[in-house]
């Protein structure tokens, strides 16, 4: 990897301000291209500027702008694609934005690599959604959680041989993209790699109930004010810190020519697969009080249980042991309630 300018859409974003303060600090040129339509992002981008000066090189601008786009791909040797419409609920408001953000926004970055001559690694950000609800598995549940009937499944997870199933436009759109850059791998000899994450959570996430969950129900906490748990909360995630995240793009990159092509689950894996019920329990010691409960129906695709397989992404990229969860979520809460002025009474009590 040398010193050049690497390229991050939506590099204002939570998990994008997190990798380019990476690479920033790796001495690269970081071309952080945003369009900072998101609430609090632009304390992002402030914050990368002020720790690494000119190494930030801002572009406001939106993906859909091609000839903006495609001027700073024109500069990239690298491309780290983040910048998406990254809600369920808004795809199915509005389907037509979520397209053309999510399929037409990606389908005009990879022609701006095209259009370069250039052979640029791409490393592209998906999700665990292109699986849909894995409606044919068996669950049980066994305390507070849901657990898969099926033995290897409990063990490993949801591996990289399940069938592709996009439910919502989310799903499709996601699902689209992710598709489009492995063909271009295939089809045009580019050095891309797809992860398919799930449910990634740190510090400068700026959670809200429709992406980002678990820093959203820390704020809520932290403000006390009620969560909202839709279905019954013994749906099962595993949680993976951003700081594991950016340690997986930056080995995507460095390994592009033995993964391109190819497509990853990335997630916390079983040792980090929390219901949100625990979660929520464990936010309540966090701050020392009950978090207050509202419940509401079942959303549209949303998976009773999903647990990434790793194997292939931990051997792939030879990732070292992730972050536990526990840990990984007091650390978060501490940088919140720093960041809002609040107190964390629960750790208090044993600091």
């Amino acid at each position: 990897m040398s010193g050049g300018a690497i390229l991050v859409t939506g590099g204002a974003g939570f998990i994008g301000s997190n990798l380019a303060d990476a690479l920033a600090a790796a001495g690269h040129r970081v071309i952080v291209y945003d369009a900072l339509a998101r609430a609090g992002v632009e304390r992002n981008l402030a914050w990368l500027q002020a720790r690494h000066g000119d190494r930030i090189d801002a572009r406001i601008a939106d993906l859909r702008d091609r000839a903006a786009l495609a001027s700073a791909v024109a500069e990239a040797e690298a491309v780290f694609h983040l910048a998406a419409q990254v809600a369920v609920t808004t795809s199915l408001t509005d389907p037509r934005d979520d397209f053309e953000i999510n399929i037409a926004g990606t389908f005009d970055l990879l022609e701006a690599i095209r259009a370069t001559g250039r052979r640029v690694p791409l490393v592209f950000a998906s999700t665990n959604k292109v699986y849909g609800d894995l409606a044919d598995l068996d669950f049980a549940r066994e305390g507070e959680a849901y657990v898969p009937v099926d033995a290897a499944v409990r063990a490993h997870g949801i591996g990289e041989a399940r069938p592709l199933d996009f439910h919502t436009p989310y799903g499709c759109s996601k699902g689209a993209a992710d598709q489009y850059v492995l063909d271009y791998a295939r089809s045009y000899d580019l050095p891309a790699t797809v992860l398919r994450m799930s449910c990634i959570y740190g510090q400068r996430q700026m959670g809200t109930e429709d992406q980002g969950w678990v820093a959203h129900f820390l704020i809520r906490a932290l403000e006390g004010r009620p969560i909202t748990l839709y279905g019954d909360g013994y749906q099962v995630r595993d949680i993976l810190d951003v700081g594991d995240a950016v340690a997986a793009y930056l080995g995507a990159w460095r390994e592009i020519e033995t993964v391109k092509g190819r497509a990853f689950n990335l997630g916390g894996g079983p040792a980090n697969a929390i219901s949100l019920r625990a979660l929520i329990a464990h936010i309540g010691a966090l701050i020392g009080r009950p978090v207050t409960l509202d419940w509401s129906d079942w959303r549209a695709g949303d998976q009773r249980y999903f647990v990434a397989d790793t194997r292939a992404v931990d051997a792939a990229l030879g990732l070292p042991a992730k972050r536990p969860w526990r840990d990984g979520v007091e650390g978060l809460a501490r940088w919140l309630a720093e960041e809002r002025g609040h107190s964390l009474a629960g750790l208090e009590a044993v600091s």
